[in-house]
């Protein structure tokens, strides 16, 4: 039984860490399972459109990240490709590396010291602007206080987001997913509990003053001699920001900010033209569809570091063996999730099954917009899957491709959503990713030719 459920695994490509991640990913999906009936159960229609909308504007943090965190996975996985574990917490070998390896450490502690409080500064504007000119219209929501917290706890938790992708890049994947998987649980744990007991719209916040917490005593636990003996190497060659890491950052940069009015953009301009119901029924679709692609995307994820080390190597013919395998296990993955959800709503729907005396199924959006949701999560599978593999060579061909559908998605969404509604917008954002998707794929075939050309043959 054992050695049948082995095989099946790498059949599936399961290995240790993504074994860790997924569960993150399924507990999430069951934790936002959970937490969707307490919103249903605990908050009014309403007040769910405030509390999704509370995270699509908190996410401006793309803004002052710059997507400068899978760029330390990446260049320090460069680095420390040519290195080599002398115990569980001490890297040897050639001190330009060690070197280029601790100058990477001291430039991401002051990056994310300094934007995590730009961060806090602009959450506080930008929100107490945005939910005093639309909220007010929406009945007795009291967010003020849970808005403050939130944006203190997400400016913290910036902070220390670099900890994680340091970590990743040095090959810790599976005790960093094993550590993210408790502090989901804990800031899952949060949520449920606080909306039981009434704690409404500050379980956000709270989760995320508790996932730092956890977050700070895991690794100070476990990884603080790890991060003292790089901290402490003697730099005498550094990783150069100007010359080496900006001008990858501000292509990456760029694109990460068009992902943010192509995935972002959706709730609040619903929010604003329709009110905080219909943008609560899309935050909630959006969450369920963000954990499929999430769960599904861990198979290429958690291969980050394998795959700069590789390119590093310039090992191709097993870089493209090891990536074909895995973008096909997450592909099916993907697809029989999104399968499974509608079958579930449409059984939910049918049944009318209800909470506290509330249809559940009325929380979601209807079947059309639904489904056109689902499409641009199952093509973006692949657009992603493309693009971790391109950005592991330091590299962004993707910047032109990711601004054009960031401006042309934003305009979708702000003109179709003021004169058709969520209708308008899903269908646009669907029509949007279906156009752009050869586009995507010529330039993953394209660029691994001309980047891998000089082992063609060989």
């Amino acid at each position: 039984m054992i050695g049948h459920l082995k095989h099946i695994a790498s059949k599936m490509g399961l290995d240790k860490a993504i074994m860790f991640t997924s569960s993150a990913s399924i507990l999430g999906a069951l934790g936002s399972a959970v937490s969707i009936i307490l919103v249903v159960k605990y908050l009014t229609a309403a007040e769910q459109g405030f509390y999704y909308t509370f995270g699509s504007i908190a996410a401006i943090q793309i803004f002052f990240e710059l997507g400068l965190n899978g760029i330390i996975t990446q260049y320090v996985a460069h680095e420390a490709s040519n290195l080599k574990w002398e115990s569980a917490h001490v890297l040897v070998g050639e001190s330009k590396y060690q070197s280029r390896l601790a100058s990477l450490l001291h430039f991401s502690v002051k990056w994310y010291l300094c934007f995590g409080t730009i961060l806090l500064i602009a959450l506080m504007i930008v929100g107490f602007i945005f939910f005093n000119r639309y909220g007010t219209s929406n009945g007795r929501v009291s967010w003020a206080g849970p808005w403050i917290l939130l944006a203190a706890g997400t400016s913290i938790n910036l902070i220390f987001s670099p900890i994680v992708a340091f970590l990743q890049g040095l090959g810790k994947v599976k005790e960093i997913a094993r550590i993210q998987l408790i502090i989901l649980f804990f800031r899952l744990s949060v949520v449920c509990i606080g909306l039981i007991l009434g704690a409404k719209l500050f379980v956000l916040g709270l989760s995320s003053f508790i996932g730092v917490l956890f977050l700070g005593l895991l690794v100070a636990t476990k990884f603080k001699n790890t991060f003292t003996n790089i901290w402490k190497t003697e730099i005498v060659e550094r990783v150069i920001y100007r010359k080496e890491i900006l001008p990858y950052q501000w292509k990456i940069a760029l694109s990460w900010i068009s992902g943010y009015f192509v995935f972002q953009l959706f709730n609040p301009v619903l929010f604003a033209t329709e009110g905080a119901v219909v943008a609560g029924q899309m935050g909630m679709t959006l969450a369920v569809l963000n954990a499929i692609l999430t769960f599904s995307l861990a198979w290429i994820t958690t291969k980050v570091p394998l795959f700069s080390g590789l390119i590093a190597q310039k090992k191709y013919a097993q870089l493209d063996d090891t990536f074909n395998k895995t973008l096909e296990q997450s592909a099916l993955i993907n697809f029989g999730a999104l399968t499974f959800l509608g079958l579930l709503l449409f059984l939910i729907r049918f049944y009318n099954i209800e909470i506290s005396g509330k249809p559940f199924g009325n929380r979601f959006l209807n079947y059309g917009p639904m489904f056109f949701m689902m499409i641009p999560v199952f093509l973006n599978q692949f657009i992603a899957a493309w693009a971790t593999y391109l950005r592991c060579h330091k590299q962004e061909p993707y910047l032109f491709n990711s601004i054009i559908g960031g401006i042309l998605c934003s305009l979708s969404t702000i003109l179709l959503g003021k004169y058709f509604g969520v209708i308008g917008v899903t269908a646009g954002y669907c029509l949007l990713t279906l156009a752009l998707f050869p586009w995507g794929y010529w330039i993953f075939k394209t660029k691994k030719v001309e980047w891998h050309k000089d082992t063609i043959g060989k």
